[in-house]
């Protein structure tokens, strides 16, 4: 990887620490650091990358030191994954304007992903996602991305902001957006004839009601993505009382750390961002904890990542042989870590649930497997 140091901040948060502040098994003890000199892009798994920048919700919005309250919270945790090597960059310099400190936090975010390595950014407004997909859209790589987030932002305005960045994800050329899925929408706050449009262009919205029901079917919507960005206004309010601009329905704190440990399982995901959060606003600095909980969660579905076996490897899997409405399909399970597949008419597998294969057993089309089809035609 080329030298960043000139991208970010040269202050890190550590520095403000006492050398004795943590103890040997704590993640602050644990965590490499770009102001190290023997710092090595390379001897790193994931990267955390800060990113202060609010000028996508409010022009006149300072530069915030929120990565560095959650960073207070997460270096106090204990760390469980010895196997995961972990390195924290920083936080990106704040530039003379908006499109300044997003063409930096894109250069970083390139980087890393060229070096295979995957990025976890603080946020910063949720506009900041669209930098997670321009990465796929300079490589000419095809990207599956899923959000979660009680509202969809397709607002029209002049320039892009953190309610309508996803006009320019969704419908800008050229387009490299594979596949779309919405986690946790509200439906009393989103428009009904957008909501069809999106149906039409198969992409995949999951209102809060279903998520909160069945959270395990999740998990497949994650393993396929390639990217995923967490606003954390889909987080009720009593869970997360930084969000002034929430809701008081939305994800518990245990759904989020549930979702953030499916996404670190994702062997497709090389990036992870969590936005819309404001310290100033945060009390007694729960969601500054919350956050930090559903990063360890994070590094600890990367752990379940690494142990997975490759399709490939049929005896590392249960087969079952299935025929419904006429259609006959496989099922495979893993026997390392229970997660399902489930074979297409074209041959290939793609991630699915157990209620899938409950509903194909008795002799039901799954919901998964006709979305899948209506994208292969």
């Amino acid at each position: 990887m080329q030298d960043l140091t000139s991208f970010f901040e040269p202050d890190h948060f550590i520095e403000s620490q006492q050398p004795d502040a943590y103890q040997p098994l704590q993640w602050g003890a644990n965590i490499k650091y770009a102001t190290q000199k023997s710092f090595d892009w390379d001897d790193a798994d994931i990267v955390i990358v800060g990113c202060g920048e609010w000028r996508g919700n409010d022009a006149g919005k300072e530069y915030s030191s929120s990565p560095d309250k959650i960073r207070e919270q997460l270096y106090k945790m204990y760390f469980w994954h010895a196997g995961i090597k972990i390195a924290d960059a920083g936080n990106i310099r704040q530039g003379a304007t908006l499109g300044d400190t997003r063409a930096a936090l894109l250069i970083v975010l390139r980087e890393i992903h060229d070096a295979g390595k995957i990025a976890l950014i603080l946020g910063g407004s949720h506009d900041l996602t669209l930098q997670q997909y321009e990465v796929f859209k300079k490589a000419e790589e095809m990207a599956v991305a899923s959000v979660a987030d009680m509202l969809i932002d397709l607002d029209e305005t002049e320039s892009v902001t953190d309610r309508s960045y996803l006009m320019d994800m969704l419908t800008g050329t050229p387009n490299f957006m594979s596949h779309y899925n919405h986690i946790a929408f509200q439906s009393y706050y989103a428009h009904p004839r957008m909501l069809e449009t999106l149906d039409k262009l198969r992409f995949d919205f999951f209102r809060l009601g279903k998520v909160r029901e069945h959270i395990e079917d999740m998990e497949p919507v994650l393993r396929s993505s390639n990217m995923f960005s967490f606003d954390m206004t889909a987080i009720r309010y009593s869970d997360a009382p930084a969000n002034v601009n929430g809701s008081p329905n939305g994800l518990s704190g245990e759904d989020c750390c549930q979702l953030t440990r499916y996404a670190g399982m994702s062997e497709a995901l090389t990036s992870f961002g969590i936005y819309a959060y404001d310290h100033e606003n945060d009390t007694n600095d729960m969601t500054a904890k919350l956050i930090s909980q559903m990063v360890w969660y994070f590094i600890d579905g990367y752990l379940v990542r690494k142990t997975e076996a490759k399709l490939t490897e049929r005896e590392e899997f249960v087969t079952f042989n299935v025929v419904f409405t006429d259609n006959d399909t496989t099922f495979l399970k893993s026997k390392r870590t229970n997660r399902w597949w489930m074979k297409l008419p074209d041959q290939t597998f793609v991630p699915c649930s157990y209620n899938d294969y409950l509903v194909a057993s008795n002799d039901q089309i799954p919901e998964r497997w006709l979305r899948e089809q209506e994208r292969l035609l």
